[in-house]
């Protein structure tokens, strides 16, 4: 019977059709998260009570869980971006290690007044972020270089150049270990009274705020979307692919250094050899869950944040592996692009029709 079908893909899935594919997808990744856990030998009795009301439904956990959404919000919306103009950024970790490379070097130079300590640190980070991204960008738009390979490896260069510093000037006089010497409190994003939530939480809120307003609502979003379709025939019709590419993709290395700021500013206060993991497959959760979404990967870093949250307790109090936590992240996002198939294909038998 399916020798004879054929996969035709659907020009316009309705919106409820889409939905309970995605509803759908997301119950499936679920309940193999659950399996996952199980198997791991976590009781099941405190699946729910770690995953969902210790993370979200208590003041202290759900506290955890915004902190660590921050960062989470400014790399899914930067991956967003880039995924709307079809440029594959795997590069995330390396950008954002270069943001709080440069935040770091304004804070441990004393870089400016006090008062402007803080903005010249975000600034600094913005820049080293679209720096960083810039040399993909220019191999690629130039050369044709895959950025997918050129992120990548440079992602590893910034991871060296991390330990290059740490192990070297930048390492701590007071205790020798390779992390940097703490910031001081005007180097600092402001408590908000909550937990460790910090002040980052604006930044990262506007930076969501007004990625959504470029991509949805501007000239430069129309284009991004069309060059995402189909760069030639934007090109043919006088859009200006060039500068719409480099303008996008460098504000989005910019929110991934802007990342680096706000984990370095923000919880750790210092830079060390750690900040930077696991940001990049988190990133692409996100953006992917979101469907290139600015919005929604707002609110699906709050739901990665609550597995970050999570995950630490599981690792803590059950012996749960981070392999294991990132797994969760990974059947989630596999189910979900699944289910994507189905809203996307349907199956059809051709009709033969005799000659006449």
């Amino acid at each position: 019977m399916l020798d004879s079908a054929i996969l035709v893909r659907r020009q316009e899935p309705s919106f409820w059709l889409n939905a309970a594919c995605y509803a759908g997808g997301l119950a499936a990744g679920l309940m193999l998260s659950v399996l996952l856990l199980i198997w791991a030998k976590v009781p099941p009795e405190a699946i729910v009570e770690e995953l969902v009301v210790q993370a979200f439904f208590t003041a202290e956990g759900f506290a955890q869980t915004t902190t660590a959404a921050v960062p989470l919000i400014l790399v899914g919306v930067a991956t967003v971006i880039t995924m709307r103009l079809r440029f594959w950024n795997i590069g995330i970790e390396g950008q954002l290690w270069l943001g709080a490379i440069a935040a770091t070097a304004v804070a441990l130079g004393d870089l400016g007044p006090e008062t402007l300590r803080l903005p010249l640190m975000l600034a600094a980070a913005f820049a080293g972020g679209a720096a960083w991204m810039a040399i993909p960008l220019v191999l690629k738009l130039r050369w044709g270089v895959s950025e997918v390979i050129s992120t990548l490896l440079l992602g590893s260069v910034a991871f060296l150049l991390v330990q290059h510093l740490l192990f070297g000037v930048w390492r701590d006089p007071a205790t020798g270990f390779p992390i940097s010497a703490a910031f001081d409190p005007a180097e600092r994003f402001a408590l908000l009274g909550w937990g460790q939530l910090h002040a980052g939480l604006w930044v990262a809120l506007a930076a969501g705020l007004l990625a959504w307003l470029l991509l949805d609502h501007t000239r430069l979003g129309f284009y991004a979307r069309a060059i995402g379709l189909n760069r030639k025939a934007a090109a043919a019709a006088g859009m200006p692919v060039g500068g719409t590419i480099a303008l996008l993709v460098l504000g989005a290395g910019g929110l991934c250094g802007l990342a680096g700021a706000a984990i370095v500013a923000g919880t750790e206060h210092r830079l060390t050899q750690s900040i930077g993991t696991g940001y990049l497959f988190s990133a692409i959760v996100i953006a992917f869950l979101a469907r290139a979404q600015p919005v929604a990967a707002v609110l699906i870093a709050f739901a990665v944040g609550g597995i970050f949250t999570a995950g630490g307790v599981l690792k803590v109090f059950y012996s749960v592996s981070e392999a294991v936590v990132v797994l969760i992240q990974g059947t989630v996002l596999m189910t979900v692009l699944v289910s994507h198939f189905f809203s996307a294909y349907h199956l059809t038998r051709p009709v033969w029709r005799a000659a006449p």
